[in-house]
């Protein structure tokens, strides 16, 4: 019996239950999908680093070591497994040459290295560790992905040519956020090579516990270890791996939230919408003695069909889109080894969709205690209580003609149904203007901010090279004295040891210069600006346990300095563990420098670049638009695919709820409408006032949900930054997008499905609907 009623039900509401279930399936395949990438995305990068055996510290060295010294420490510590130092011999990208092309472009430290004996391995696309033979050199994969060299590719260094062999994955510097790249040959192609480079020394160690990392951190730094260079550990590894790909689940989780919402709200329209078409059949039920839970079973029944069909259709279609978001992951990290277990955990969240439907439709259904037989039988629809608009007057009015005020009445006075229509709209318009807000936020120059680099058109890097205070004195003096640059600043890193209770237990690398230039974003408190200051990244607040307005010790060539901490900031960059000061130290050390600078109207960054490039060879060269692109590219890459889905998504949402509530109304309304056709009203009248209560409605909820978008929206993607250790995060919004094409495309979309829905008018008779 339920399968003959659900059947000819379906096709007397074709389109409602087509609507209906579509929207079922879009949410359980987004859950799907967002469970899969979940489970898959945490294991390939475990199962990368497992194979890899990625390195739990590592301390970067540029200069001298103590071999003998470092074998000591080792063994004064229990909680170490393993232990190595690896050669990365840095070349200069003016000598590289791949493929024939100069990779002068390039923001990344490109370098030289030979297989791993013990652990830290350069594995190839297929997971096996890689032995290169004489004359091969594998690559990066995102060379690959980026179109800069293909397989059989010649690599030339001075003269010293290489064949592409293959390429690698890197379980330490495969993300585009890693500033250092990794090229592995053969030993004897390296001892050729040794020449043409200067040599960085990468320390490893492998722990037994990870949960005591922090203490060995602290122990290699009070053992006054090489460490002239950033450190880097196991959490940080699997924090730059996953960024890119993180944001994408991140958006696709957010969503498929909002789209869970809009789906019980599409199941509230269609169902409303079902009962007021059957109010007269439901009256003759009550009426014959049916028992309101016997009706209740009869409309569940069919819900329960489309929710099933939607769940599994939605399920199915997760399959067919996995394969493509998967690609990423797969490529840069291989296999995750979780595939079953994933999919067990996507079809976890597509039968709780299912079981949120019938517990959501049962709700709904409640209102049937509420439904009189003979009010049913009577007039043929429910007979709402009529409040507000009492105030709006038709006589003497110009202005909203008479169908506009009688559109905007019947929003006043039926403000319950239109609060759900409402809603709808207001989730559409922050699932379609969220995406673009992040969108223009990760695309824009002021994003390196908020990881840690100021906003400017030109970026010095000086580093693993000699006489770096000479060097950066020179730049300085161009800089100063070239007309078409606006303002410029050195910043300096040097390391000062921490002092607790009169002894050094940490070491700090602190950047010092002027940092109200080019300042970064502050989660707390602001940049330095006296010399008693020192403000601290997110992560090294956290280490030292230094929250703002709290104090530290720190120990320079002149004595110890006592410093204020006045600001925390974000920072992804040398490990994310650094600190900003004003103060002065010319003894101490220099690690490496950065210089930043503006150019003026008359000529472009890139330009610039060129020329600095040419005459600093010693100095990496970028402008920070091309060094964003090169660092964050896959970042922003992502994003931008997420904001064009949102587009059509919260479009598609929008034209189909309209409809279907449009829909509604005639259905309820069918009375009125004859009344007003008898009292001389035209169908172009009446879809006038529709148009009317679909623009009060569409404007309200765009400007609601835009405003939502771009204040809790920030808050939101905020949260979803942190994670990936961004803490600092606001909005950089672009108004022409967000407040006026967004707006506008939901505009038009609302009033052409109720162009649609209102087509049916002409079918309401009179004689049909008017009864005593």
């Amino acid at each position: 019996m339920y399968g003959r009623l659900i059947t000819n039900d379906i096709k007397k509401s074709k389109l409602v239950t087509a609507a209906t279930t579509i929207f079922i399936a879009i949410t359980a395949m987004l859950v799907s999908l967002a469970a899969i990438l979940v489970i898959n995305l945490a294991g390939s990068i475990d199962g990368m680093m497992e194979r890899a055996k990625t390195p739990h510290f590592m301390q970067m060295h540029s200069g001298q070591i103590n071999q003998r010294k470092m074998e000591d420490f080792a063994k004064s510590q229990p909680n170490l497994a393993d232990w190595q130092v690896l050669d990365f011999l840095n070349v200069d990208n003016t000598e590289l040459f791949i493929a024939g092309k100069p990779m002068t472009d390039s923001v990344q430290d490109n370098g030289f290295s030979v297989q791993s004996k013990k652990f830290d391995f350069l594995v190839d696309t297929k997971d096996q560790i890689i032995q290169p033979k004489v004359g091969e050199v594998y690559l990066p994969i995102i060379y690959e992905r980026e179109g800069i060299a293909k397989k059989g590719d010649l690599l030339e260094v001075k003269g010293h040519k290489l064949i592409v062999a293959g390429f690698l994955r890197d379980s330490q510097m495969n993300a585009s956020l890693s500033s250092s790249k990794r090229f592995i040959v053969n030993q004897k192609d390296y001892q050729m090579l040794e020449k043409f480079g200067n040599v960085e020394y990468l320390i490893e160690y492998r722990l037994k516990d990870l949960d005591k990392i922090s203490d060995f951190e602290k122990a290699y730094i009070k053992a006054e270890l090489p460490a002239n260079g950033p450190a880097l550990t196991h959490t940080l590894f699997r924090m730059m791996n996953a960024l890119s790909d993180g944001i994408m689940i991140a958006i696709i989780l957010l969503v498929s939230l909002l789209m869970l919402a809009v789906a019980f709200l599409c199941i509230r329209f269609t169902l409303l919408s079902k009962i007021e078409d059957d109010y007269p059949e439901i009256g003759v039920l009550k009426a014959i003695g049916l028992r309101n839970s016997d009706i209740k079973r009869l409309y569940l029944a069919k819900y329960t069909a489309i929710g099933l069909v939607g769940c599994l259709l939605g399920y199915l279609l997760s399959f067919a889109f996995r394969g493509i978001l998967l690609e990423n992951i797969q490529l840069y990290m291989g296999k995750s080894g979780n595939q079953g277990l994933s999919m067990l955990v996507g079809l976890l969240g597509t039968v709780l969709i299912f079981f949120g439907v019938l517990l959501y439709v049962n709700l709904v259904l409640r209102r049937f205690r509420k439904i009189s037989a003979a009010s049913a039988i009577r007039f043929g629809a429910s007979q709402e209580k009529v409040r507000g608009g009492k105030g709006l007057k038709i006589a003497g009015r110009s202005f909203p003609k008479v169908n506009g005020l009688l559109g905007i009445k019947d929003v006043l006075s039926r403000k319950k149904l239109y609060v759900t229509l409402f809603t709808v709209l207001l989730l559409s318009s922050f699932i379609l203007i969220l995406p673009q807000n992040l969108y223009s936020t990760v695309s824009s120059q002021s994003f390196s901010r908020y990881m840690g680099i100021g906003q400017s058109d030109l970026r010095l890097d000086i580093q693993q090279t000699k006489n770096i205070p000479e060097k950066t004195a020179e730049i300085m003096d161009t800089l100063n004295q070239d007309k078409q640059i606006s303002k410029s600043v050195a910043l300096t890193t040097k390391a000062f040891s921490l002092i607790k209770k009169g002894k050094a237990e940490d070491q700090l690398k602190i950047e010092l210069g002027d940092h109200t230039i080019f300042p970064v974003e502050y989660a707390e408190g602001e940049a330095p600006q006296k010399t008693n200051q020192i403000a601290l990244s997110s992560s090294l607040s956290d280490d030292l346990e230094k929250p703002l307005n709290s104090t530290l010790t720190v120990r320079t060539s002149k004595g110890d300095r006592k410093l204020k901490v006045c600001g925390i900031y974000s920072d992804v960059t040398n490990g994310g563990k650094t600190a900003k000061a004003m103060f002065t130290d010319q003894k101490a050390a220099t690690m490496w420098c950065t210089i930043s600078g503006n150019v003026k109207g008359s000529v472009t960054p890139s330009e610039k670049a060129k020329e600095y490039s040419s005459k600093f060879n010693y100095a990496k060269v970028s402008d920070i638009k091309h060094y964003m692109q090169q660092t964050f590219g896959s970042t922003i890459q992502t994003v931008a695919t997420a904001a064009k889905v949102a587009v059509i998504v919260a479009l598609v949402i929008t034209a189909l709820i309209v409809l279907l509530f449009i829909k509604m109304l005639l259905a309820k309304d069918r009375h009125e409408i004859a009344v007003l056709q008898a009292l001389g009203f035209t169908s172009r009248d009446i879809r006038q006032q529709y148009f009317m209560r679909s623009l009060v409605i569409v404007v309200l909820g765009t400007i609601i949900g835009t405003l939502l978008a771009s204040t809790l929206g920030g808050q939101v993607a905020g949260i979803a930054m942190s994670m990936m250790g961004v803490t600092t995060f606001r909005f950089t919004i672009n108004p022409l997008v967000s407040f006026v094409l967004c707006p506008l495309g939901m505009l038009l979309v609302t009033l052409l499905a109720t162009t649609l829905a209102t087509a049916s008018l002409q079918k309401i008779k009179i004689s049909d609907n008017i009864k005593e």
